[in-house]
């Protein structure tokens, strides 16, 4: 789970639309070519740009959605605390996006993972709205959700953060019996929703999730030597500081786009485990995710308060497998950096149903990797809930169970 806070968290954007905003805003403040002040000029973003952005990517889509700001309110009923331990008092906003379905059709709920967004799932919601009512949120402090201050302190509070504005957003809804979906971090956010509010999931999927190991539980050789040196000593003195990945994108200004664009480039590209993106789909994707990283950081500074160096959880889901009350599949792509093995030793001592399904050519973002082999994933963890599929359907021909 190393690179957990790496390169794997920082999502990008090629130029798209950015660059000529910044290429103008460069020719009119002077007329010199080496102007350092146009050199400096950081590209434009804002709530309206991420929104904007994820409409030009959500053009691929067929299916027709709704997107809306559903307002949480400015705190949790009965706190003396603002959203969430922020001193402001003004009304916080969830970004919702609704896709249209069959009536009578079970409810998905997906929820993104760090340094994502609800966009990430772009190849995934024609395939999936064609079976549910699907429901994708940016969880509060990303995307283009309100970006409160940052100010928890504690992994108790951050983990309040995340858990109560979901529970808020769940009651301005007012949907409830849903199936929910959390990739990496979401999965953490998910499993942890799951276990406090269980009357209101009616299944659990859990893609490439997070959390399940503590260091104490998993020690790492390559770790504890990497710690040693003192390149080890700077990242660690880093993640402790709570530098992010997102600040990277932000300090290099101008050229923040191209640096996204590359990786996404080469994440989703030359080095795809599976299908990889059309030029098309990167310069959106990519456009997209510039926006969401480099926008005010709110959400991305809960890293060091879930996770220890090495990305290790502090409180880790693997403890409260024993209190697990909601039917939960795992899924995860035969290449993911995410240890199955951690799902594996849960469900011994979970009292639920509990399946595990790996995914051929498929790395932690197996829904973008290999789009149809998640989808037959998440179909059959969900038969039951499906009137096309049988109980006792086998699993899909190039999945495997774990």
């Amino acid at each position: 789970m190393s690179r957990f806070a790496t390169a794997r968290m920082a999502e990008g954007i090629s130029r798209g639309s950015a660059v000529p905003e910044a290429t103008a805003a460069a020719k009119s403040s002077s007329s010199s070519r080496w102007s350092w002040p146009s050199l400096l000029r950081w590209i434009p973003t804002s709530t309206d740009h991420i929104i904007e952005a994820e409409k030009r990517l959500l053009s691929i889509v067929k299916t027709g959605y709704v997107q809306e700001q559903v307002n949480i309110g400015s705190g949790p009923p009965g706190s003396k605390v603002r959203w969430f331990r922020s001193s402001s008092d003004q009304p916080r906003f969830i970004h919702t996006i609704t896709f249209d379905s069959k009536e009578d059709s079970p409810t998905l709920v997906m929820v993104h993972g760090y340094g994502a967004s609800q966009g990430f799932f772009f190849r995934n919601y024609d395939a999936l709205a064609s079976h549910f009512r699907v429901i994708a949120i940016d969880q509060l402090g990303w995307g283009g959700s309100s970006r409160p201050d940052f100010t928890c302190k504690s992994t108790e509070e951050t983990e309040a953060w995340f858990i109560d504005s979901f529970e808020e957003w769940r009651k301005a809804k007012n949907i409830s019996n849903f199936i929910l979906l959390g990739h990496s971090f979401g999965g953490y956010v998910a499993a942890k929703y799951a276990l406090k509010h269980p009357e209101h999931v009616k299944h659990l999927i859990l893609v490439g999730s997070a959390g399940f190991s503590s260091e104490s539980e998993h020690q790492s050789e390559w770790l504890t030597k990497f710690r040693a040196t003192w390149k080890g000593a700077v990242v660690n003195h880093l993640w402790e500081s709570n530098f992010t990945p997102q600040k990277i994108i932000r300090g290099f200004g101008p050229w923040g786009p191209d640096l996204v664009r590359k990786y996404t480039s080469a994440r989703f590209g030359s080095h795809s485990t599976g299908t990889m993106l059309t030029e098309e789909e990167t310069r959106l994707l990519t456009d997209y995710v510039y926006h969401t990283l480099a926008a005010k950081a709110s959400g991305e500074l809960c890293l060091k308060y879930i996770f220890s160096f090495g990305a290790f959880a502090r409180k880790p889901l693997l403890q409260s497998a024993s209190e697990w009350k909601v039917p939960t599949t795992f899924i995860y792509g035969y290449q993911d950096w995410m240890n199955y093995q951690g799902a594996q030793q849960a469900r011994k001592d979970m009292k639920v149903p509990c399946e595990i399904i790996r995914v051929p050519q498929g790395g932690h973002f197996v829904f973008i990797d290999n789009p149809s082999g998640f989808h037959s994933a998440v179909f059959h963890a969900c038969r039951r809930f499906l009137k096309d599929l049988a109980d006792d359907q086998p699993l899909p021909e190039g999945l495997t169970s774990a």
